[in-house]
């Protein structure tokens, strides 16, 4: 492993884009398609970040497995359906997002990357629709358990060759800084997600994206 690249970690729902209102849009469709009473904006916000099975049982408990899977399949085509046509404006980024990955991209040693609980599809058609052609590194719910389990930051930590100490994982959730934290690497909280922040435990928070380079610099050089 290098003991010179940094490799800098984002979820992507809730930290880099709000999809709040594709994925409530989404799941509401889901369930009324199944003709049962929606989950709250609350209860489906709170599992943003999880595997789309292991969300859906969370949502739908009483459910049995073939109705739990009918709504795993009509959420995805719902959300694929809103997402056809709306280009950037179905998962906007959040302020700063932009400036903050070109900057950091621009400093040689450091690696930048996606651990998320989008699908891969999901995942690549929010990458084309922003252009966010800066992570080499892309890990999704298809090829690894859900979050927080730390198969993600694991297979990032292999793919760049970047060892634990070298690694940050930024997030909204519990399932974000869980999994950095079962991971063994550095975990950065923010704030204007889908869990609230006090709760998440994380070794750092950051109140803006222009907050970000400088907590690095300190980490690294701590």
């Amino acid at each position: 492993m290098s003991a010179d690249l940094r490799l800098v970690l984002f979820d992507m729902d809730g930290t880099l884009v709000d999809s709040q209102g594709a994925i409530t849009g989404a799941m509401y469709e889901a369930f009324a398609g199944q003709g049962l009473e929606p989950p709250s904006r609350d209860a489906i916000l709170s599992i943003v970040g999880l595997s789309l099975d292991l969300a859906m049982a969370e949502l739908s408990p009483g459910a049995d497995p073939a109705t739990q899977s009918a709504l795993v399949e009509g959420y995805k085509n719902s959300y694929m359906v809103s997402r056809q046509g709306a280009g950037k404006a179905h998962s906007p980024l959040y302020p700063g997002t932009l400036e903050m990955l070109s900057a950091l991209h621009a400093v040689p040693e450091y690696l930048l990357g996606v651990a998320t609980g989008k699908s891969q599809r999901g995942l690549d058609a929010v990458i084309a629709s922003h252009d966010l052609t800066c992570f080499v590194t892309r890990q999704s719910a298809d090829h690894h358990p859900s979050k927080p389990h730390p198969s993600m930051i694991h297979t990032a930590m292999v793919e760049t060759g970047v060892a634990p100490e070298h690694t940050v994982m930024i997030g909204d959730t519990s399932y974000d800084i869980d999994m950095g934290h079962a991971a063994g690497v550095t975990t950065i909280a923010v704030p204007w997600g889908y869990h609230p922040v006090d709760q998440l435990n994380a070794h750092h928070t950051i109140n803006s994206f222009a907050d970000l380079a400088p907590l690095l610099q300190r980490i690294w050089k701590a």
